[in-house]
């Protein structure tokens, strides 16, 4: 968790940045020089095909993979608890 100074809030309000925004960039961001993060066009295009694929899993209710060692052994689609 990070300690925001008075000069980030300050910027955050004069350019529209939320927390939130923050927030994402420094989870899915890219780690630059000089202690900087970044979410650039690319990265975010690519999060928002990320996005639609979690959406499908989402819609059949989740989805299992079942791993041996470094085969991938099955898939489908998840059920809940209890059942394996």
């Amino acid at each position: 968790m990070f300690k925001k100074t008075r000069h980030i809030e300050k910027r955050m309000s004069q350019r529209g940045i939320s927390q939130a925004m923050v927030d994402l960039v420094l989870r899915y961001g890219e780690e630059g020089r000089a202690g900087r993060v970044f979410l650039n066009r690319k990265s975010v295009s690519q999060l928002l095909r990320d996005y639609r694929e979690l959406m499908r899993i989402l819609d059949k209710g989740g989805l299992e993979v079942v791993v041996e060692g470094e085969s991938l052994i099955t898939a489908y689609n998840h059920h809940g608890r209890g059942r394996a």
